[in-house]
């Protein structure tokens, strides 16, 4: 029996719906994880809630000449956090991928509380924010540095391309009055080997806790680190910053004042600002070698806590996307930090930072399908199941620990437009930045009002959900009879309901054999010239029969 289940779940989410080209391509209702799923794709201005079934149930509505910058976030009382920044960024003095402007609070009827914006010549926003449980959001920017700063600080000429650096600082912003409660920059924790004239010259190997100012993967482009996620671990109160350009990501102690986080005294593990932590790449400190390096331009690093339980097994590790691990393919991966809560810090073992390898690597079932060399998201759902963006694809999709899909949905955007199902969308038609689902036991979702408002596709295959049967209710329609069943030359499909009703018939392969508007409650059906085998009946795209032909 449990093999029929499963081959009923291929069968109507795969074999009878296989054009379908975007937005949902399949799903296992019984097998997924029940929520909403908040996207914000790019090129357009509107962060966005979907059902499983890929039916818009929300919208945050942006302001036409908009577009986001990169991320939004749902809270418990159904505000949204969202950075956004203006859709023309020509002559801006600061901008790379990523680059925003404004961070804004909006209530669920998408009413403006607050908002907050840096966008100058001095400093931009990007890429990502963190709320903080006192409701204090931690921002991302880039700062400006003169190209007579940055050598001064120890930077090779060479790599100053644009004659200009763009390093990253985070700052912590208290809505309730405005107010800048808590800095941390990048450049009051540098190293440099390269000239012992000039200031932060050192052994970058000796000082791993340091960033050296010449590590370079981008021939010099001012947006030296690209940091593209930030996240905050409420429990020891310390901040998880993504930085691909080096191939790794840091940990930073926010249990100090700014004036600790400037320099390397205070706090909790008594380093202050200095980094706690670091991994994926023990070259950016003289400490290994390529045969060492674990990440490649990874995104979403964050530590996993969203609507976990304590006790669950991954609660509290790090889950981040490897974005550029193969040729071809792309990783998401989960590992455990080596944090000492006694000493409050990540002891080294021979000069390096551990882990040795991941806790656990997830690839899709076919591995290219999930490549992307930038943007992309990683989420562990509370039933163990994985969720994933490959965001160059706009490609979402549910992994079970066995590594089967339950759960795909294709972004239907071209160009931040809608596509129209049957069209085949190319890389970077469709960017997505991340997708995140969110329990329909969620606060936020209370005495809301989540009435399906259609798709954002043009021409949905709208029976498409209605037609995917919950594989534990198979057995609890008694809407129509087939008998005898197993049959050899004559059947008699029985039901009650409707005057006139659509009868379907098909094969394990999904072709259809049988399709027929019928009447009077009852339909004989000759199977004389029909290949002995198993069939299932639909009626009216709802119950589904089992119908067996013998020899």
């Amino acid at each position: 029996m449990k093999i029929f289940y499963i081959l009923i779940n291929l069968f109507f989410t795969v074999g009878l719906f296989a054009q379908n080209t975007v937005g949902l391509l399949s799903y296992q209702p019984t097998r997924a994880y029940d929520g909403y799923n908040l996207i914000f794709p790019h090129n357009q201005p509107d962060v966005i809630l979907l059902n499983n079934c890929g039916e818009v149930i929300h919208r945050w509505a942006g302001e036409a000449d908009t577009r986001p910058g990169n991320m939004a976030y749902l809270q418990e009382d159904g505000r949204i956090v969202k950075c956004s920044r203006p859709a023309a960024v020509a002559g801006d003095p600061i901008w790379a991928g990523g680059g925003g402007a404004k961070v804004e609070i909006r209530t669920w009827d998408n009413v403006l509380e607050w908002d907050y914006e840096l966008n100058s010549a001095e400093a931009r926003l990007h890429h990502d924010i963190a709320v903080l449980p006192d409701g204090n959001i931690l921002m991302l920017a880039w700062e400006s540095k003169t190209e007579e700063e940055a050598i001064q600080a120890g930077r090779n000429p060479d790599l100053l391309a644009q004659d200009v650096l763009w390093p990253d600082y985070i700052f912590e912003v208290d809505p309730t009055t405005d107010e800048i409660v808590w800095e941390w920059h990048t450049w009051d924790h540098l190293i440099q080997d390269f000239d012992p004239s000039k200031d932060n010259y050192g052994v970058v190997g000796d000082h791993p806790e340091l960033i050296d100012i010449n590590w370079d993967t981008s021939d010099g482009h001012p947006d030296w680190m690209h940091s593209n996620s930030i996240d905050y671990d409420p429990i020891n109160q310390q901040i998880i910053l993504s930085v691909p350009t080096f191939n790794e990501f840091w940990i930073i102690d926010h249990t100090t004042t700014t004036e600790q986080a400037a320099g390397n005294n205070g706090g909790m593990g008594n380093r202050g600002g200095d980094l706690l932590y670091r991994w994926g790449n023990p070259m950016t400190y003289d400490a290994g070698t390529e045969a060492d390096q674990q990440l490649f331009y990874q995104h979403d690093v964050h530590i996993v806590d969203d609507f976990l339980e304590n006790s669950h097994p991954l609660f509290g590790k790090i889950a981040l996307f490897n974005n550029r691990v193969g040729e071809d393919f792309s990783t998401a991966n989960v590992l455990t930090t080596p944090f000492d809560m006694y000493s409050w810090s990540y002891p080294l073992s021979d000069g390096v930072w551990g882990p040795n390898d991941f806790d656990q690597t997830i690839t899709h079932p076919t591995p290219t399908e999930m490549y992307s060399t930038g943007l992309s998201s990683i989420q562990i759902l509370p039933n163990g199941n994985t969720l994933l963006c490959s965001g160059r694809f706009g490609y979402s999709f549910e992994l079970t620990p066995e590594n089967e899909i339950v759960w795909e949905y294709k972004t239907p955007l071209v160009a931040g437009q809608p596509a129209t199902q049957g069209d085949t969308l190319l890389i970077n038609n469709n960017l997505t930045f991340r997708i995140q689902r969110y329990p329909t036991t969620y606060s936020a979702f209370d005495n809301r009002d989540l009435t399906p408002q259609g798709y954002l596709e043009n021409e949905p295959n709208e029976e498409f959900c209605n037609q995917i049967l919950p594989v534990g209710e198979l057995d609890d329609f008694a809407y129509f009879k087939i008998y005898p069943n197993p049959a050899h030359k004559m059947t008699v499909i029985e039901w009650e309901g409707a005057r006139y009703n659509t009868l379907e018939i098909y094969d394990m392969l999904g072709r259809r054999k049988f399709n027929e508007r019928v009447s009077g409650g009852r339909k004989y059906l000759n199977l004389q010239d029909w290949t002995p085998g198993v069939y299932f009946v639909r009626l009216d795209g709802g119950p589904v029969r089992r119908m067996i032909v013998g020899e």
